[in-house]
């Protein structure tokens, strides 16, 4: 499997072109946009549809299916909210569009903007991407000055763009408490339903999508449904920005067919594992809140949704963490636990406090100054956080932990026999 150059759609994502509307159109950005806005809502939602793209931001969720659920007759207004606050552990795609092709964005947002009736867009920017705000802002400044956005522009839809600034919250990724800051509240996210398709931003139909799902839009819409949905596998469509962390030889962002062997995207674009393949103890496929993926299991693992969710893991952001041998696999993951501690807002309950619990135990089962018994009792506490909580963030938090516990529980007893013994040997 090789995707041809032809069929990338992201063609600046290393930057070495023109970053400006210019240089965006001479790749093909904004052609045709005014003749899609022609064709109507309906006809855009259903190309969407059809080509099988699934949300880019974790969740998998199909776009044109979710583009149909916002109300076409309310006389309350609508609001598209592009989720740019790309904070998940290893990911790092989004920043690279909105440096680089920003103006796919731009595009993408009318386009999906119109889809859903709505005339305001807000992307959400995470609060560290400062230079990343920046070049957006120069791109959405460009597109309003070229008339291609805002009221009576050459697209025949009247629209306009916010970027906002976040302050650098890992909960504002969560679509609802994303809301809640756009409104001005405190980032925390909102129970549901109501959805925020009937009760969204400002109490309005609302649809949050990710930076990838929305810039690939104008591209489809440009080639055709069948163009994209002839690319990866069966209910796995298209092209996906992966994104390669940890011990490779070449870590980098790579676009590639959805369903690529693990094998493969390693050694063609990452000049493979650090050490040699047979080196690779882990990984994980999509972001740091994906369970991990065994040495065994990555010898023949396809990176798409389905694939990894029959390993009970997920495809995530396509976030790729690469572990070696040289790895202290209790380490990464109790790292990971403080992460999630530190970063749950601190609404409910299981997510509150059994993230420290997470936290604790790991830091003594790394130390080996823990009970065997204990690491039922760890499995169990993620049993108590995932599902228990408002949003997501109890999932994450609980699913590091439980890759851990399935994939490497033999290293967990054996460094707490190591510790029992020295400590034994000490005192005798």
């Amino acid at each position: 499997m090789a995707l041809h150059d032809r069929d990338r759609i992201f063609r600046n994502i290393y930057g070495v072109h023109d970053v400006s509307l210019a240089g965006a159109q001479k790749r093909g950005a904004w052609d045709g946009t005014a003749a899609f806005i022609k064709r109507g809502p309906d006809w855009i939602v259903n190309e969407m549809k059809a080509s099988g793209l699934r949300g880019r931001g974790g969740a998998g969720f199909p776009t044109g299916l979710k583009w149909s659920f916002m109300p076409k007759a309310d006389p309350r207004p609508s609001y598209l909210v592009i989720n740019a606050d790309e904070s998940e552990p290893g990911s790092c795609k989004d920043r690279e569009i909105m440096r680089h092709d920003p103006h796919l964005l731009v595009e993408g947002a009318l386009l999906a903007s119109f889809a859903m009736r709505a005339h305001t867009c807000f992307i959400y920017v995470r609060g560290e991407f400062i230079r990343e705000r920046e070049a957006l802002q120069r791109a959405v400044d460009e597109a309003y000055a070229a008339k291609l956005i805002g009221y009576s522009n050459s697209n025949g839809w009247d629209f306009d763009i916010v970027v906002h600034h976040g302050a650098g919250a890992y909960i504002c990724g969560e679509e609802t408490a994303m809301l809640e800051s756009l409104e001005g509240k405190k980032g925390q996210p909102r129970m549901k339903p109501p959805f925020p398709a009937n009760v969204g931003l400002y109490g309005a139909p609302t649809t949050v999508n990710n930076v990838e799902s929305i810039a690939v839009a104008g591209e489809i819409l440009r080639r055709g449904a069948a163009w994209f949905s002839g690319l990866g596998k069966l209910n796995n469509t298209g092209t996906k920005l992966f994104q390669i962390s940890g011990h490779v030889a070449k870590p980098c962002v790579v676009e590639e067919e959805m369903g690529i062997p693990l094998k493969e995207l390693l050694e063609k674009h990452c000049g493979g594992v650090r050490g040699g393949w047979g080196n690779l103890l882990a990984v994980i496929p999509g972001g740091s809140s994906m369970p991990m993926i065994n040495e065994a299991d990555c010898q023949t693992l396809t990176l798409d949704f389905d694939a990894l969710s029959k390993l009970k893991s997920g495809m995530g952001t396509a976030a790729v963490i690469v572990m070696d041998k040289s790895t202290d696999i209790i380490a990464a993951i109790r790292r990971l636990a403080y992460f999630y501690k530190h970063e749950s807002c601190g609404q409910c309950t299981p997510c509150r406090e059994g993230t420290g619990w997470l936290w604790r135990i790991l830091s003594r089962m790394e130390a080996g100054h823990a009970a065997k018994s204990e690491i039922d009792l760890l499995f169990d506490v993620t049993k108590q956080i995932e599902g228990h909580t408002i949003c997501a963030l109890g999932e994450a938090a609980a699913w590091p932990v439980q890759g851990l516990l399935r994939n490497f529980r033999p290293v967990i007893e054996a460094r707490i026999d190591q510790y029992t013994a020295s400590h034994k040997q000490a005192a005798e």
